[in-house]
């Protein structure tokens, strides 16, 4: 795949079609990108659109299959905007929270393997269909659960307190399955790979939360 070099070549990039519901362009937008004119462009674009279509396929079709609309809040990040968005948050400016290049590479830095030379991509969701049962509830676990049971492909999760968004990683390498519950300054880990409790089915602790299902 050629470098992109102008607008047409960004505009071809976004029309790549990932999976039967996700385009490239949804994988694009940030909005520190865009308030600062940072550009989000991939330094490399064939491994971005590899890593966008197994993270569609394998983790965001399912949970489109099973909540409908996917709402995709942040997922590619360029080097170049993490870098930026790293530096503003040591700074102190909290609205650009993002970690240090190094440490988002096969995160939200799709085409930046890590240390161990493994590929991945992270993408951070809210899911409209259980908004209802979140407003009620305050509780992300049923989703939480309903994930570790059904998308088998994911490699770790981070939840977080407004909307029950989450950023949800597929990886290609080895990895503990980590479920996190983030609400500054607090850190709770749910479940992980090792843990009494991860593995079997947990069906009774989501029943009830698929739109247009009572069980």
């Amino acid at each position: 795949m050629n470098p992109i070099k102008n607008v047409a070549d960004l505009t071809e990039f976004g029309r790549i079609q990932l999976s039967e519901h996700f385009f490239m362009r949804e994988m694009l937008y940030s909005e520190v990108g865009n308030f600062y004119a940072v550009p989000n462009i991939p330094d490399d674009p064939a491994l971005v659109a590899e890593v966008a279509t197994q993270l569609a396929v394998n983790v965001l079709e399912p949970l489109r299959s099973a909540f409908g609309h996917i709402n995709i809040r942040s997922a590619y990040r360029s080097s170049r905007l993490n870098d930026f968005c790293s530096k503003r948050y040591i700074e102190g400016d909290k609205a650009c929270w993002c970690t240090s290049n190094d440490d988002n590479a096969a995160q939200h830095i799709w085409d930046k393997r890590d240390k161990a030379g493994n590929i991945g991509g992270t993408a951070t969701v809210v899911i409209p269909g259980y908004l209802e049962h979140y407003r009620k509830t305050a509780d992300y676990r049923p989703l939480a659960w309903w994930i570790v049971d059904n998308i088998p492909a994911f490699s770790e999760i981070f939840f977080f307190k407004h909307l029950c968004a989450f950023n949800i990683r597929w990886y290609s390498g080895e990895s503990n399955k980590a479920i996190w519950y983030l609400d500054p300054p607090t850190r709770e880990l749910l479940t992980r790979k090792g843990m009494d409790g991860f593995d079997g089915d947990h069906s009774t602790e989501y029943a009830g939360i698929i739109p247009g299902r009572n069980k």
